[in-house]
């Protein structure tokens, strides 16, 4: 399978190319190649005897090679008189039937259909900045008019995306069809060159009859298989995607960075979608590497792509350290693609991974793939959506490095991000379970059956910073003797797959939650394929989290003894992703304060990767609730704030949450003397590292 790279954009800018010809100056159109990097292209698309027309022919050596090799019929012109006279004169003896002339190639003297091929090596790009492009308008329909039925406008090009665009314009306007060759540098060859930019060959074939759909055709090298785009702006964007690709090839073949994170979408090229998404980097300098470990390529299991080691810059350099490589490329495989073995990965792989291979690497090195267990991982997408309100989303069972099953929602608007995740049990072994104690309550099986032979394990919560809320209950004295009894009232934004609810609801004694959802497809995902089952100890309000938190203080009378925050941010724009800025505007925040009874608590988790913002969070928190705590959570950016409505003693409180969270362990865990009916939670391990804000 044939892959295109997909990578960032920067080459509709003028200033881009402001600066790449300023740079070059003089050397510019050296660029473009000689007879040996052209000859491929240019034997495919012009016969030895067609009448060939070369357009701006300059003082360059192309038209001679192409005589010496057979071309006996080319018509060189150029608009200087000098450079015409130069040429004539350099190839009077040597080649005296190949002639230059002096014409405009915007007004020449050529009858209608003389020509079976024009030859234009960057004279478009020349002139296309004259006359705010009216020059080469009239050059190309010139062109156009000297061109036989069947011939080719066969244009080098660096493709500037203002002069390709006004080309391909007109000839698809006139009913060409359209042909871009990307001429790929040959590995090796690199140079330390900031404009590291692929040559195109512009291809326009003319018809006797204008085209009912345009043929817009992209092909990588001289003979590779064309992909077909159906609109002009998508030809556009595959260009700027392989100039990209060729500035990012030589800046990973000339430098190292291990600061620089590069990233690279490999494509389908028959489908045009993502397939694999390449992640370089590099060990830091000084860093004591064996001279054979060069360069290697680790495969991310299927499934795995979000765990920290692999999301998260820290984590990838944690892996390259570990690998001890000079460069290691962490590769990604994406939702939707049959991978077959990992022996077809590498064979897909390995024409391509040399591209990013670090300075100085031989060719023939041979580059070692890694992996975890030496498999693919395992992926299966049960469901797939549309939400109105967060974009379309999967469902899907992925196998963990841990050997078990789970289940994840993810909106494929932020495929980097699990919105919620559950483990799965069988539901044979769910069903067996609950035969031997079918005289437990309903709260204390931890298997909620679903579809499929599976069964969601609720007393299992996936999510580190859920543990930490609930482990936050201790500060109420949940659990203590005095307290073993009292009802707990939880308001909780925010449900996701509604695993916290639910552990709440099942394992908290008199525990009652009213979860607020904006989205009701998230209720219905939850319900389906989560297990969800709301009850009277356990209510859903669909709306907003925000005017239900205003209407529930203008009512008055209804306290609760927790409310927590897990509502994720859907402007990623912004630098904190959870929650969204107004729910820690300090007029919520007092509302929140009012909701709460005397012993109340706030749980909010916080995930800021913004300094300043945090901040600034923390600052008007402070300013509505006395006592606060924190917990980071371990290789996440997630942090839990337990911000207490009562005001306590500093010196005290962190030692008090030791036996607090004892207390709480030995609740949760009473009356549950078989493995599978207790919630796997470790209270004191969720309390560790707490830090008073």
């Amino acid at each position: 399978m044939s892959l295109l790279p997909r990578t960032a954009e920067e080459f509709s800018s003028a200033d881009y190319w402001e600066r790449f010809f300023k740079k070059r100056g003089e050397r510019a159109f050296e660029w473009y190649g000689d007879y040996n990097k052209l000859c491929g292209i240019l034997h495919k698309y012009i016969k030895l005897q067609d009448k060939v027309l070369v357009v701006g022919c300059g003082n360059s050596e192309l038209s001679e090679q192409l005589y010496d090799v057979g071309y006996k019929h080319l018509t060189n012109i150029d608009i200087s008189e000098t450079v015409v006279a130069h040429m004539n004169q350099r190839n009077a003896e040597r080649r005296p039937d190949l002639t230059f002339h002096q014409v405009d190639a915007t007004q020449t003297p050529y009858e209608d259909a003389s020509f079976q091929a024009a030859l234009d090596k960057g004279t478009l790009d020349a002139v296309a900045s004259e006359e705010e492009g009216a020059l080469a308008r009239r050059m190309i329909t010139e062109v156009s008019r000297v061109l036989r039925v069947g011939g080719r406008y066969v244009c080098v090009t660096l493709a500037q995306e203002s002069v390709i665009k006004l080309a391909v314009d007109h000839f698809v306007q006139i009913g060409c069809a359209v042909r871009l060759h990307c001429l790929q540098e040959e590995r090796g060859k690199e140079e330390e060159d900031a404009f590291a930019l692929p040559v195109f060959v512009l291809i326009c074939t003319k018809f006797r009859q204008p085209m009912p759909t345009p043929i817009l055709e992209m092909c990588i090298g001289d003979d590779g298989a064309p992909v077909r785009h159906t609109r002009v702006c998508e030809l556009l964007s595959a260009v700027r995607e392989y100039q990209g690709y060729s500035v990012l090839r030589k800046r990973l073949r000339t430098s190292t960075d291990p600061s620089s994170n590069l990233c690279l979408t490999l494509c389908d090229a028959k489908a045009g979608l993502p397939r694999y998404t390449l992640t370089v980097q590099d060990c830091p300098p000084g860093a004591k590497v064996p001279r054979p470990n060069q360069f290697a390529i680790f495969i991310v299991p299927r499934g795995s792509e979000t765990a920290w080691l692999y999301s998260s810059t820290e984590g990838r350099r944690q892996l390259a350290a570990s690998a001890n490589f000079r460069r290691l490329v962490v590769v990604s495989m994406h939702r939707n693609q049959e991978y077959t073995d990992m022996q077809a990965v590498q064979s897909e792989l390995s024409p391509v991974v040399m591209d990013l291979a670090p300075p100085g690497m031989p060719t023939n090195q041979q580059v070692p793939f890694l992996s975890v267990g030496g498999g693919l991982g395992w992926r299966e997408e049960v469901s797939r959506g549309v939400s109105q309100l967060s974009g379309e989303y999967c469902v899907e069972n992925v196998r963990g490095e841990d050997g078990e099953l789970y289940r994840r929602l993810v909106f494929l608007s932020n495929i980097s991000l699990v919105q919620s995740e559950s483990r799965l049990v069988s539901s044979n072994t769910a069903s067996s379970h609950k035969k031997k104690n079918k005289k437990k309550t309903k709260a204390a099986s931890t298997a909620v059956t679903l579809s499929a032979g599976v069964s969601v394990d609720s007393g299992f919560l996936c999510c580190a910073h859920h543990e930490v809320m609930v482990a936050g209950l201790s500060m109420l004295g949940v659990g203590t003797p005095q307290n073993k009894d009292d009802p707990v009232s939880v308001l909780l934004v925010g449900l996701g797959g509604g695993g916290l609810p639910q552990f709440l609801r099942d394992f908290v004694p008199n525990a009652t939650v009213e979860v607020v959802e904006l989205d009701p497809v998230v209720l219905e995902v939850a319900k389906e394929w989560f297990g969800f089952r709301p009850d009277g100890r356990l209510t859903v309000t669909l709306g907003d989290g925000l005017e239900r938190i205003c209407s529930l203080e203008k009512e008055g009378g209804h306290l609760f003894d927790v409310i927590m925050f897990d509502v994720d941010n859907k402007d990623s724009s912004l630098g904190m992703s959870c929650p969204p800025a107004g729910f820690v505007a300090t007029p919520v925040l007092q509302k929140v304060f009012n909701l709460l009874t005397p012993r109340g608590l706030f749980i909010l988790n916080l995930v800021c990767r913004d300094p300043v913002l945090r901040k600034n969070v923390l600052e008007r928190v402070r300013s509505v609730f006395p006592t606060i705590l924190s917990r980071k959570i371990a290789e996440e950016i997630n942090e839990v704030l337990l911000c207490s409505r009562e005001e306590k003693d500093a010196a005290h409180i962190l030692p008090s949450m030791s036996q607090a969270a004892k207390n709480f362990q030995s609740m949760l865990s009473a009356d549950r003397t078989k493995p599978k009916q207790r919630p796997h939670i470790d209270i004191a391990e969720m309390l560790e590292n707490l830090k008073i804000e």
